[in-house]
């Protein structure tokens, strides 16, 4: 399975073509808007979020509720692209545009993104490098979520600190109506009100936040992703997707950098065997990866994410045509999209796991893979 998206933050829509997806596999718009509307919502985010209601549209491979074996295309539009048209008509004229960005903003892909392509209206840079473009590989990452769930997988994201403030709930699975029900997708009711008035003070200081957000999958077979090559290692095809994120820095899987602080007999998991389980651990320190592979146990990616560079008091700049000092530009922006942020980790490692599903039980049709997979889960329980 591959996909391309195309598409601007303040564009008529964004666009995606995902190719190799099984026919045969349900599919509506209603399984894909959901997903849409988790990644919106979340405390602090900007008025952007108000002015788009995001939506799903199919324009080709999908057909009475059911994938063809075709190309899938979606679309998203942007409501916002009204305000925009003449700012980003793509005929030429009306140079130079209205809006022109030209003072970099740190932190951003402005002045990396003007250097290499030669644009002094960094528009041309921010309107590709900015996280709207994630909306619409979240909607195929829910496209990856609903094969992953007819092949007996659950994923979901959440938010274990932010802001300087750790959850002190664990994660388990039963608390994943509150997670839903949180406006900071978090565990613990009280580091969640604390996380709030946190946010209240940076948004009346202009300024942001970060935080560290995880995503986790259960029901996985053992044996996705491979060791005999360094580009079909698992756990590598992950964080590279992770670190595709905007503003996301660092990525572990499991408990990585607390782990490399210890000794090996308080990290590695322990194995053990039984008729009813097959082999299994009693811990999951590894992440649910081992040697690039899946172990069959829970699969935890976390990521951290650094605070938005858009502040309301900007730092300083230089503008790129007159290379005079100058405070950076003030685009529309959040106090934090950590929320966010957890949903769209989810939606994008449930990509690299449906490519991994897909690279190994690969059929034309749902039901053969279903079947082959099922077939793999009798095998490795009598291995």
């Amino acid at each position: 399975m591959r996909f391309l998206t195309a598409g601007e933050s303040h564009g008529p829509e964004l666009l995606a073509i995902i190719e190799g997806l099984p026919a045969g596999l349900p599919l509506t718009e209603e399984d894909i808007n959901p997903w849409l509307a988790r990644r919106q919502k979340g405390y602090g985010r900007g008025r952007r979020m108000v002015i788009e209601t995001d939506r799903v549209e199919f324009r080709a491979g999908v057909r009475a509720g059911r994938t063809t074996g075709a190309p899938v295309a979606l679309a998203i539009r942007n409501a916002d692209f009204k305000n925009w048209a003449e700012i980003m008509d793509p005929a030429p004229g009306n140079e130079p545009r209205k809006r022109a960005l030209t003072a970099a903003r740190p932190g951003h892909a402005d002045l990396a993104g003007g250097m290499k392509y030669g644009h002094k209206d960094l528009r041309d840079v921010l309107e590709r490098a900015s996280a709207r473009e994630t909306a619409m590989r979240v909607a195929v990452g829910a496209v990856a979520l609903k094969l992953l769930s007819l092949l007996g997988v659950e994923g979901v994201g959440y938010v274990p600190g932010m802001a300087g403030v750790w959850s002190k709930v664990p994660f388990s699975w039963e608390l994943v109506p509150r997670i839903e029900e949180s406006p900071l997708r978090m565990t613990d009711p009280e580091a969640e009100a604390e996380v709030i008035r946190r946010i209240d003070q940076a948004k009346a200081e202009g300024d942001t936040l970060g935080g560290v957000i995880e995503a986790r999958f259960r029901g996985l077979v053992p044996g996705l992703g491979s060791h005999v090559h360094w580009d079909r290692k698992l756990d590598g095809r992950l964080a590279q997707m992770a670190l595709s994120i905007p503003a996301v820095k660092g990525v572990e899987i499991g408990p990585a950098f607390e782990n490399a602080m210890k000794r090996g007999s308080e990290v590695h998991d322990a194995i053990y065997w039984s008729p009813e389980r097959g082999f299994y651990r009693k811990t999951n320190r590894a992440g649910g990866l081992e040697g690039g592979m899946t172990t069959g146990e829970e699969l935890v990616i976390r990521a951290a994410l650094k605070p938005i560079a858009t502040l309301m008091r900007p730092l300083p700049t230089v503008d790129v045509v007159t290379h005079e000092p100058k405070d950076a530009a003030r685009e529309r922006s959040d106090t934090t999209a950590v929320p966010a942020a957890s949903v769209i980790l989810c939606a994008l490692s449930a990509i690299v796991l449906a490519q991994a599903y897909l690279e190994k039980f690969g059929g034309d049709t749902l039901e053969e893979i279903q079947e082959r997979v099922a077939r793999y889960r009798e095998r490795v329980l009598r291995y």
